[in-house]
């Protein structure tokens, strides 16, 4: 039979139209180029990515190919609808992961529906056409598995295992979800030897469970093309040097800036929760905040990951705090009929709503023009039509672009710093003019120049004998070197 529609449940559904139409977005990730232009090779060729065919810095450098099944379904997004393809990736997969978080989540849909709210702005910042948009997800599926062992026993561990699986193949955040399993076990053995007096601690015989489960979980990990360098691969990232000094989403976060202030009220709310009601600490609830919260605050990047965690801890305390109280609110069981009719015209009315909005951002003129801001879209359209000969520098933020756009270059740079490592450090001597840059351009035989017109090697190269200006707009400029 089916759930009537009560004020509860329009609400919450559309709470997740909402979202939907809030992580509908005009692409614009940097990222987003160099892993469609990764899934069309391996379309084409049939064949995981060995050796670089991309760049000539790196070219058949092997790089650990951890993203590579998400990369295909990116590019048979595009394939099959474009730029909209790519927003519905990322608008599906957000609602998607959030919806795990509402059913991981304690309390009425009111409670809920608010948290919802702040979590998902908080999450939102890192919501983008990339892979990473799958961690958010399965991480958000492994909460709810958690959540359903450990508050309501209800047991779907089994699925953890094929969860982890696909998660291997798709993007290297999978260790997000190691960081579930094992601090989910390390709180709850806290919680027995400090005898916790937490309503919901996991019983011994289960959490043997759950340990066997985590180690057969771990171990399909392995299973993967490149085996077991991907288990590496966390440790290799996280001391990778030049990630930190180049590139903003691997730094702290400003808890100021205005679209990462949700992520700081969260951090506020869960914590004062946590210190408020510590006499019944959950050492398992305060390994994953403080786990999550020390990787969001020291790589902005984990914001979201941050969200998967504290967003459901943040409705059990309060509906604690308001069951404690009596502040239960009402609900209504059985609505009237025209109580459901008003709620069937306010669902019509919101998804009309969120329908019009994907039209008009997703409108071709406007994701154009938007892309023109932030991409050579038209340097790139000269590179196709006068076609100039020789190897290609380029400015780090359009390597993967220009691998989509103009193909028949290799790039110089990209955003794959996994796998040029150090270069980034020579890209940033280039760039900026420093150091002996004319012979190394002159060591990669450089006749083609890609950057943006106000860079210091753009201002040095137009002084420069032996350089022309074949291109320059407000965005970007074209420099080929004379005969």
């Amino acid at each position: 039979m089916r759930a009537p529609l009560t004020i509860e449940r329009t609400m919450t559904l559309v709470l997740f139209m909402l979202i939907f139409a809030l992580a509908t977005r005009i692409p614009l990730d940097t990222d987003t180029w160099w892993h469609l232009r990764a899934g069309q090779w391996m379309v084409e060729q049939r064949q995981i990515i060995q050796g670089d065919p991309f760049s000539y810095t790196a070219a058949g450098v092997v790089r650990v190919q951890a993203d590579w099944l998400s990369q295909i379904v990116l590019y048979g997004a595009y394939t099959l609808a474009g730029d909209l393809g790519l927003a519905l990736f990322t608008s599906m997969l957000a609602t998607g992961g959030m919806i795990a978080l509402y059913y991981a989540s304690a309390g009425s849909g009111y409670l809920r529906a608010f948290v919802m709210i702040l979590g998902a702005a908080t999450a939102a910042v890192f919501w983008s056409a990339r892979p990473q948009m799958f961690s958010f997800a399965l991480s958000a599926v492994v909460m709810l598995i958690l959540a359903l062992y450990k508050r309501r026993h209800i047991d779907r561990l089994w699925w953890l295992i094929p969860v982890m699986l696909l998660w291997a193949q798709l993007h290297g955040g999978y260790f997000l979800g190691l960081l579930l399993l094992y601090g989910t076990l390390a709180g709850e053995i806290v919680n027995h030897g400090l005898r916790s007096q937490a309503p919901h601690v996991i019983a011994l015989p289960r959490l043997r469970k759950l340990a066997l489960v985590t180690l057969l979980a771990t171990a399909v990990i392995l299973i993967n093309p490149a085996g077991l360098r991907l288990l590496l691969l966390p440790i290799q990232t996280f001391t990778l040097g030049p990630l930190r000094q180049f590139i903003q989403e691997w730094n702290p976060p400003d808890l100021l800036q205005a679209n990462v202030l949700p992520f700081t009220a969260l951090l506020i709310v869960v914590s004062a929760l946590l210190i408020a009601r510590r006499r019944v600490l959950d050492w398992t609830e305060l390994a994953l905040v403080v786990g999550s919260g020390y990787l969001a605050l020291t790589a902005a990047r984990n914001i979201a990951f941050f969200a998967v965690i504290a967003t459901p801890i943040v409705t059990y305390h309060l509906a604690a705090l308001m069951q404690a109280r009596g502040w239960a609110l009402a609900t209504v069981k059985r609505p009237t009929p025209g109580m459901i009719r008003l709620n069937q015209a306010l669902l019509a009315i919101v998804a009309l709503g969120t329908l019009a909005k994907i039209a008009f951002v997703m409108d071709a003129e406007t994701v154009r023009e938007a892309q023109r801001d932030i991409f050579p879209v038209l340097a790139t359209e000269y590179l196709n039509r006068e076609q100039p000969p020789g190897m290609m520098f380029n400015t780090y933020n359009w390597g993967g672009y220009l691998m989509v756009n103009a193909p028949q270059y290799l790039v110089y740079i990209d955003g794959r710093t996994d796998l040029y490592g150090d270069l980034v450090l020579e890209f940033a001597d280039i760039i900026a003019a420093e150091g002996d840059w004319r012979a190394t351009l002159a060591d990669y035989d450089v006749k083609l120049v890609v950057i943006e017109p106000l860079s210091p090697l753009s201002l040095a190269l137009q002084n420069e004998p032996g350089w022309r200006t074949a291109y320059s707009d407000d965005l970007a400029a074209v420099y080929t070197s004379l005969p």
